[in-house]
């Protein structure tokens, strides 16, 4: 009885016509949910990006060249706490993430030098200089 009422007086399509909305508008707003993320990970630089991800990441942000001493010079490095956490199931070790990367870069530098036909097992590295900056970053050189 109750449908042959609603068919009667169109109520039957009008209740269609809402739920079709309603879908739509549902699918309107994931689409704009989805388009939002999409826009905030867009914005998010590569660091950010991996450790959201909980991805390890490690870049060189810049190069310094002593140009007095062309044999001198530094790198200044960046990376999250995931490529500190990777760098320590490595077995790298230290009392600060500075320390733990410095070990490995190191390390890097001398496997460099021996694919490069460089015995580095006897050549001095010379010094370390550590200098924590105003922005908060320790540069090495």
């Amino acid at each position: 009885m109750k449908t042959f009422l609603e068919k009667l007086f169109g109520i039957d399509k009008i209740k269609a016509k809402t739920e079709e909305s309603l879908k739509a508008a549902a699918e309107a707003s994931a689409a704009a949910e989805r388009a939002k993320e999409a826009e905030r990970i867009a914005k998010l630089s590569p660091k950010e990006l991996a450790t959201e991800k909980k991805e390890p990441w490690v870049a060189v942000l810049t190069t310094h060249v002593n140009k007095e001493n062309i044999k001198n010079g530094f790198f200044e490095l960046d990376w999250n706490e995931y490529f500190i956490l990777q760098l320590r199931d490595a077995g790298y070790h230290g009392s600060t993430d500075e320390e733990i990367v410095d070990a490995w870069f190191s390390e890097l530098c001398k496997n460099v030098g021996n694919e490069a036909g460089v015995n580095m097992d006897r050549r001095g590295s010379g010094y370390i200089n550590r200098a924590l900056r105003d922005d908060g970053l320790t540069e090495i050189s």
